[in-house]
């Protein structure tokens, strides 16, 4: 077996994918980014019926572009910056994760057949998309959020537009 495949690893193809003006893979800026979901031609339009009546979405994709060398198993810095503490690949949200899965939670604008309009994806155009999901306010955290204060610092640009 592939020393990439280990024993037990799980086959996914894409569901979709995602169309958008950003191909450069910045942390931050990403508020201003709009982009479609287009559904994979073997997904038939009547896969999104319904979905119209969600204001949200939770999109699941696949960081595609980094490489294995980059994946990260241990503790790093957060964006290999000296400011923020070393915490392990499972206590950050970055691209570099042993199984390369990115989730974000969308507004969903439009529907038009096969295609999903939307506003807040933090993912480059021709991102593999895996799964959709409605959001609904029972999946929402019941109790407050609560999260260490570095990470108020290393998010403060990513949905904010500089300019």
């Amino acid at each position: 077996m592939d020393e990439a495949q280990p024993a037990g690893a799980i086959l996914l193809s894409p569901i979709a994918h995602v169309r958008s003006a950003r191909r450069d893979a910045r942390d931050d800026d990403w508020e201003s980014v709009t982009a479609e979901i287009e559904l994979a031609p073997r997904f038939a339009a009547e896969a999104l019926d319904g979905i119209e009546e969600f204001s949200h979405l939770e999109v699941l994709f696949h960081f595609h572009l980094v490489p294995d060398a980059r994946i990260e198993r241990v503790a790093r810095r957060p964006r290999d910056d000296a400011r923020f503490p070393r915490v392990g690949i499972f206590a950050q949200r970055g691209s570099a994760r042993p199984n390369r899965l990115g989730a974000t939670i969308v507004e969903l604008r439009a529907r038009a057949g096969r295609v999903l309009h939307v506003h807040g994806l933090d993912a480059l155009d021709g991102t593999p998309v895996l799964d959709l999901k409605p959001v609904m306010v029972e999946f929402l955290p019941r109790a407050e959020v609560r999260q260490p204060a570095w990470t108020r610092e290393l998010m403060q640009n990513y949905w904010r537009a500089r300019g």
